[in-house]
């Protein structure tokens, strides 16, 4: 027992008196150990902390999330998102230098600072707070086959990257990378460790691997794979855990997607009213046309940003469109109506001037072939007058009929507008969909 204490007195010694505050937890780990009940254990007097127990040290990791408190999407746009867990992270390694007696022996905290530990590198890990109560969560624990097992409690702040084009249909995935930020794969190895003690998300019952949050489901898996990262003086061995967060669409479906839809329906029901009845039509249709206007501010402002239009503001602005057609329609109607008005006025002034003109007597006939212009010339201005009475012929029967008084253009906008709208459904939620499928979670 007394050859534990040599490293440590040395250690505290080669501070001096002045740093003797920075070394009182290494005392208090001294003092502690002076008191252990008949434990046996021993450090060769030639051991060095900075040097690993040898090539090809396997690195296990166990990680038992115990809750995923929040996820923060609204960073800025610039900036990666955060996700914050609640975890049981447990690193465990093999060092033949320590020899146990017992089958196992729990040593202070501070004793991690006489052994070499493995510099273990979180890459995308954004901030990590130790838990405590009475003290810090966080044990030391040597094993008689000279395992030594670390199990600390945080909170930890992961970084992530996330695409919000195809919002709310988007599933996530962050991943994690334990490594080493020193030590290459020819030193050290990270690997899973899938039995007890370092059984990963292991509860009373069974496993728990999903977690359901009010907007996700978030689901963790190991990566089995050999992982290896080149970085720094070579290549680097890591051990990747998945997290995959995937939206409640019931939510939006509800919120969002069904009122627009209804929106739209509703602007159909213009179609049915009597287009002299402005007030009623145009009340209509405008306050259908804000609400949606106002719904799109708000999912907007709520949404987190993307590069690219996300999914739903798509839906949101086609719908705004379709009831915006539905407006331009009944302007289309009112014009018709006022036209029809002015040409049944024209009408009834044509048949009286064709009336007088039947009851006038016959003009001469004058005979002016020496002064009259080429046959060519007179046919060809025929054809033209022609083609500009039948364009203006088929303008006027477009506009009358848009203008009937039995509402021809609203029973055939009845059935087109539904129409195109059950086809934009298809094609959205079928573009859409096998976008998903096209770009699935890496």
């Amino acid at each position: 027992m007394w050859t534990l204490l040599v490293p440590l007195l040395a250690l505290v010694a080669s501070g001096g008196g002045a740093t003797f505050g920075a070394n009182k937890a290494l005392l208090d780990c001294a003092s502690q150990i002076l008191y252990l009940e008949q434990q046996t254990y021993d450090i060769p007097s030639d051991y060095n902390r900075n040097i690993p127990p040898g090539k090809n040290t396997t690195v296990f990791i166990g990680l038992n999330v115990n809750r995923v408190s929040g996820v923060d999407e609204n960073k800025e746009f610039l900036f990666p998102k955060e996700i914050t867990l609640d975890v049981f992270l447990q690193v465990s390694w093999k060092d033949p230098r320590l020899k146990v007696g017992l089958e196992s022996i729990d040593l202070p905290w501070e004793f991690r600072q006489l052994i070499w530990t493995p510099d273990l590198y979180i890459w995308q890990l954004q901030t990590m707070r130790i838990l405590s109560v009475l003290q810090e969560m966080a044990s030391l624990r040597l094993y008689k086959n000279s395992t030594v097992s670390v199990s600390i409690g945080a909170t930890i702040t992961i970084k992530c990257e996330m695409d919000f084009v195809l919002y709310p249909l988007d599933v996530q995935t962050c991943n994690i990378d334990f490594s080493s930020y020193k030590y290459t794969s020819e030193y050290v190895r990270f690997e899973w460790r899938e039995v007890p003690p370092w059984l990963g998300w292991r509860l009373a019952g069974g496993q728990r691997n999903q977690f359901r949050l009010p907007k996700y489901v978030v689901s963790f898996t190991t990566d089995k794979s050999k992982r290896i990262a080149q970085y720094g003086e070579g290549e680097h061995s890591a051990a990747r855990l998945q997290m995959t967060l995937s939206r409640e669409l019931r939510g939006y479906l509800l919120e969002s997607y069904l009122p627009s839809s209804l929106f739209v329906i509703i602007s159909w029901g213009s179609f049915c009213v009597i287009p002299e009845i402005v007030p009623g039509r145009m009340v209509l249709l405008v306050t259908t046309l804000l609400s949606l206007v106002t719904m799109f501010d708000t999912v907007s402002t709520n949404s987190p940003d993307a590069l690219e239009l996300k999914c739903i503001e798509v839906w949101l602005i086609s719908c705004t469109i379709f009831v915006f057609l539905a407006l331009l329609e009944y302007f289309v109607v009112l014009f018709g109506i006022r036209y029809d008005k002015s040409w049944c006025r024209r009408r009834a002034d044509m048949r009286r001037a064709a009336s007088a003109a039947q009851l006038a007597p016959p003009p001469l006939h004058v005979n002016h072939s020496q002064d009259s212009p080429p046959m060519m010339e007179t046919l060809g201005g025929r054809a033209a007058q022609g083609a500009l009475a039948r364009v203006g012929a088929c303008i006027d029967k477009g506009i009358m009929f848009c203008g009937a008084q039995h509402g021809t253009l609203d029973r055939f906008a009845l059935i087109l507008f539904p129409c195109c709208f059950a086809l934009f459904n298809i094609i959205y939620w079928t573009t859409y969909l096998s976008e998903v499928q096209r770009h699935p979670p890496k």
